[in-house]
């Protein structure tokens, strides 16, 4: 019984699934924190690899394995394979400037037509999330670094290098040095850097020259969804397998989470993690100038439609830290309310927002009056703020003709009993509940069993590992809710 691993090296954490290639039964796993921030030197998801790793009982029996991971990082190399300055993370806002800059400069002053002008070209208006973004900040802000530059990766590139025994010279977990060509990536997370059409497999030179001023730098080799990109160094995992661990391309998280859930065109996935979700499988990507929806590839040769938020799962958080109490009893707060909370009206932009792009944008409560200052108005006020905030996003994807099949709601806030009550109140559609899982871990696992089928030709397609629907949440539209939120959402 050949075994596959996954990792999701996320904002958060590492965590790492190892799986039986065949049929996807769960053997054994690991996990180990990241620090907090912004930014982040990468040595850390190195060292949390490693210790989620051995958590997991190590990888030497593993056959292949594959990394899922935050996407938009970036990862600044110079020659030395050393890291140029700590990761830009995607919730990293201070590039929002730059973004516009360059939507402006590419519609030649006309921001609208800049706008279309990113849109149709790689399938998103930038960001501040998007590494295109960052890489011009680095080079209007940090000069010295910027000229330093010698290779450009994603979080998950980076670390699928470091896997393969590549990394900084003369680092002694580093054995193969810096083979900065040896880098590689995957279409789904070289979508997401703004410099990178997915619709034509090609990167865009002239984009990144408008970033960062230059071309001459290395950027990883994309590899298709089931092709291998390097083997494992013996030292990490593969060392009790024949030939070694195959490494599989790897995946952007919310492309590794879809794989994980087996979704195909028709589904959409609602995500509520650090950030928010809303995600779609179609057969080709959108080019939507509004910036509402960002066209993707996923990690199949699909396209994957994205409406993301900041705040998500840290509206609870913070919720919670105003009101004093766990979980559960932020539930149990809220579901003593009425759908509405009688006109309180929380617009959750804690820490900017993404989408709508607001970088600068602060969080606004409206409709507080006496009867509304009471503790369990507060709790659901701040729980359909976000999942508004969500809905918004799935109206976005209708409007560009996305399919509305299925609809999965992820992440450990979907675990939230209130939070389950209220999704089918503010969305008005019956909610599937997946099996609790670690979704991006899982799909990279599904790769690298794909991967490992691809190379000894015994499959083509993804192996058809089963998702079980836990939970089926009916339809209970409450239509105030929405209608509420959309008064006020852009009063700020």
């Amino acid at each position: 019984m050949p075994l596959v691993a996954g990792v999701d090296t996320s904002t958060q954490s590492c965590k790492i699934v190892v799986r039986d290639a065949e049929t996807g039964a769960l053997v054994r796993t690991g996990s180990a924190k990241h620090p907090d921030g912004t930014e982040v030197d990468p040595r850390h998801w190195w060292d949390a690899f490693q210790e989620a790793a051995a958590a997991a009982g190590g990888l030497a029996d593993v056959a292949a394995l594959a990394v899922g991971g935050q996407q938009h990082g970036m990862v600044a190399l110079d020659a030395e394979g050393n890291v140029v300055r700590d990761a830009l993370l995607w919730n990293d806002t201070r590039s929002a400037a730059a973004a516009e800059e360059l939507i402006t400069e590419l519609g030649d002053g006309d921001r609208d037509a800049g706008a279309q002008a990113w849109a149709d070209a790689v399938g998103s208006v930038l960001v501040a999330s998007l590494t295109v973004t960052k890489l011009r900040w680095l080079r209007d802000n940090e000069p010295e670094n910027a000229a330093r530059v010698a290779a450009v990766a994603l979080p998950h590139d980076w670390l699928s290098w470091r896997i393969a025994g590549y990394g900084p010279a003369g680092d002694p977990t580093a054995p193969l040095g810096p083979q900065l060509d040896a880098l590689f990536t995957d279409r789904s997370d070289a979508s997401g850097t703004g410099y990178y059409d997915a619709a034509s497999g090609q990167y865009r030179p002239d984009l990144l020259e408008r970033a960062l001023g230059r071309t001459d730098v290395v950027l990883p080799r994309v590899v298709g969804p089931a092709e291998a990109g390097a083997v494992a160094h013996p030292d990490v995992a593969g060392s009790a397998v024949g030939g070694g661990a195959l490494i599989g391309p790897g995946a952007g998280d919310n492309a590794g989470a879809s794989l994980g859930l087996g979704m195909t065109p028709g589904d959409i996935a609602i995500s509520i993690g650090t950030s928010g979700v809303v995600s779609a499988v179609a057969p080709e990507r959108t080019a939507d100038g509004s910036g509402a929806i960002n066209g993707f590839a996923d990690a199949t040769g699909n396209a994957l439609m994205l409406a993301v938020t900041l705040n998500a799962a840290r509206v609870l958080d913070a919720a919670r830290e105003v009101l004093d109490v766990d979980f559960d009893e932020l539930a149990e707060l809220a579901l003593q309310a009425p759908p509405g909370s009688d006109g309180l009206v929380l617009v959750p932009y804690l820490e900017g927002e993404r989408t709508p792009n607001r970088p600068d944008a602060t969080g606004t409560l409206h409709g507080i009056r006496l009867a509304t200052s009471t503790r369990p108005h507060l709790a659901r006020a701040y729980i359909e703020g976000m999942l508004s905030g969500l809905a918004d996003g799935l109206d976005a994807l209708r409007a560009q003709g996305v399919a509305v099949e299925r609809v999965m709601l992820i992440g450990g806030a979907a675990q939230s009993p209130a939070v389950q009550q209220i999704a089918p109140q503010v969305f008005g559609l019956p909610i599937g509940i997946p099996e609790p899982g670690e979704y991006v871990a899982d799909g990279a696992a599904r790769q690298a069993a794909w991967t490992l089928a691809a190379a000894s030709d015994a499959g083509a397609d993804a192996p058809a590992w089963s998702t079980t629907i836990a939970t089926t949440l009916p339809a209970d539209p409450r239509p105030v809710i929405r209608e509420q939120y959309a008064a006020v959402r852009d009063l700020v």
